[in-house]
């Protein structure tokens, strides 16, 4: 019977450590791939039962649920059914997509990830510094929906692209130069990771309050939003790559 990490493994229990509520899916993610890949829970032992599991994480069971079938999808936990069933991690875990383990540098990772969020929020709180014009707030508005639309297929296009509209209303050719070569950068890190349904809906939702924010002139709210949501992809990303 594979053995329970439960109240055994000290390391398990610093990783396996409460997430913040902004991001709670993609840091639960971030946490367990983190207890995974440093050995905290090692090939075919089992995660703690659910209910103790999201207690100790401080989230909800459907989060729970949601980040292990990202993790299952991705190849890393398995569920078992049985007396002694549960979820296992991988008895082999997968390997990084061709090209990432040549192209994956920690510190060009880290560098791309606080240039985007200085300039990223610099720009959502400048964007709704600014009044408006009504082409610009459309411009906003229909990208958006762009993204909010987009499938697997073709949402990182998208994504990119609002990005870059939330850049451009600041009016600053110069800013929306800096986030367009930034977002090439960090694209191709995010190339490297599998996209996941949960994390687009997550974002989707912060996508709008970002530009709901933007809109309404909320300086600190649009920069918030924007922090929070740069801080799920930098956990993702970290969590995947690392």
């Amino acid at each position: 019977m594979a053995r329970s990490v439960v109240g055994v493994d000290s390391a398990a229990d610093a990783l396996l450590r409460p997430v913040r509520a902004g991001n709670a899916f993609e840091e639960t993610v971030e946490r367990l791939l983190q207890a995974i890949r440093l050995g905290a829970v090692g090939a075919g032992e089992r995660l703690p039962p659910e209910r103790a599991l999201a207690e100790r994480l401080g989230i909800s069971r459907v989060t729970l649920r949601e980040a292990i079938h990202a993790l299952a999808d991705a190849g890393y936990v398995e569920s078992r059914r049985g007396r002694y069933g549960g979820t296992f991690v991988t008895a082999t875990l997968p390997t990084p997509p061709d090209g990432a383990e040549r192209s994956f540098d920690r510190a060009s990772l880290e560098d791309v990830l606080s240039l985007r969020y200085v300039l990223e929020t610099g720009a959502a709180e400048l964007g709704a510094a600014r009044e408006l014009a009504p082409s610009e707030r459309a411009h906003l508005t229909a990208t958006l929906a762009e993204a909010s639309a987009a499938g697997l297929t073709d949402y990182r296009r998208r994504d990119s692209r609002l990005h870059l509209a939330i850049a451009e209303v600041t009016a600053s050719a110069s800013l929306t130069s800096a986030v367009a070569d930034a977002r090439t950068r960090v694209n191709g890190f995010l190339d490297q990771i599998p996209l996941l349904e949960p994390n687009l809906g997550h974002s989707n939702d912060q996508h709008h309050r970002i530009v709901e924010a933007v809109l309404a002139g909320d300086v600190t709210g649009a920069r918030q939003a924007m922090a929070e949501h740069l801080d799920g992809t930098a956990s993702l990303l970290r969590a995947f790559l690392s």
